[in-house]
């Protein structure tokens, strides 16, 4: 671990961030450009004296765990957050696809959409980051560990994950999401995450796998989508996707026709909190 090495390249880092890149208020009293401490420290998950002491450079030896929250704190580029792990002593995450990182540009959407349900997930159905209302919608989805981060498997493996859909719509939403899947099989092949997801799930669920028989694919067309909260009733929503340019990432933003019941309710949302 270069110590000094380390600090700096997080300090030049924050130095270069500016309020308005993370979705945070400039204030009158900021006097210099850049990021404070304890911005960093709040975006990373972590506790500002954490953070400071690495910066200072004074701190322990930080996680491959800590490392990953400062790499998405900071907006670090997939090219950034490798050089952030080899300061600190580690070798680049291999493990870790593209589709894992967030892409920077992705979180700068996202940072500005904070009056709005949507969420990023990555080829794997997997939940990288969500708005307040996204939460208040859907449930924290990025609070799953293992193979149940994935939508995907959850949907096959875990009743419960239906609940939020009506009944009716389970069989359509069911074949969306193996075809979705059969997709990203198709581009990452026999000897990936996908893969290995895929033969999980095999093996865990017969309906997943007299739909992967079939060989689905999805259509051009996706209709609205029929949620069911426990508040607010029932909703119907469009999902608008925006897809990152290797298509590991999606940006999913959910709206309501204005003038509906459903458009109504969402602006609900925010009363409800997390």
């Amino acid at each position: 671990m270069d110590r000094v090495e380390l600090a700096t390249f997080l300090r030049t880092r924050r130095e270069a961030l500016q309020p308005e890149d993370v979705g945070l208020p400039r204030g009158r009293r900021r006097r210099t450009g850049g990021l404070r401490r304890e911005e960093v420290a709040a975006l990373s998950d972590m506790s500002v004296d954490y953070y400071s002491r690495i910066e200072q450079p004074r701190g322990p030896n930080p996680s491959e765990q800590m490392l990953a929250a400062l790499a998405r704190g900071l907006h670090l580029s997939l090219e950034e957050r490798d050089h952030l792990f080899q300061l600190a002593g580690y070798a680049s995450p291999r493990s870790v696809r593209r589709g894992d990182h967030l892409n920077p540009g992705m979180m700068r959407i996202l940072d500005r959409l904070g009056d709005t349900p949507a969420q990023v997930v990555n080829h794997l159905g997997e939940t990288l980051k969500q708005t307040d209302l996204a939460v208040a919608l859907l449930g924290d989805e990025t609070a799953f560990t293992g193979r149940a981060r994935s939508l995907h498997y959850r949907w096959f493996t875990d009743p419960s994950s239906r609940l939020i859909h009506s009944e009716s719509d389970h069989a359509t939403r069911g074949r969306q999401l193996v075809a979705d899947l059969y997709g990203a099989y198709a581009r990452d092949g026999g000897d990936s995450r996908t893969a290995d997801l895929v033969d999980a799930l095999q093996s865990a669920s017969p309906e997943f796998a007299a739909l992967w028989s079939e060989h689905p694919v999805l259509g051009p067309y996706c209709a609205p989508k029929r949620f069911r909260h426990p508040q607010l009733g029932d909703l119907e929503l469009h999902c608008q996707t925006l897809v990152d340019p290797d298509q590991s990432q999606r940006l999913l933003v959910f709206t309501a026709v204005p003038g509906t019941e459903s458009h109504t309710s969402l602006q609900l949302l925010s009363a409800l909190g997390r």
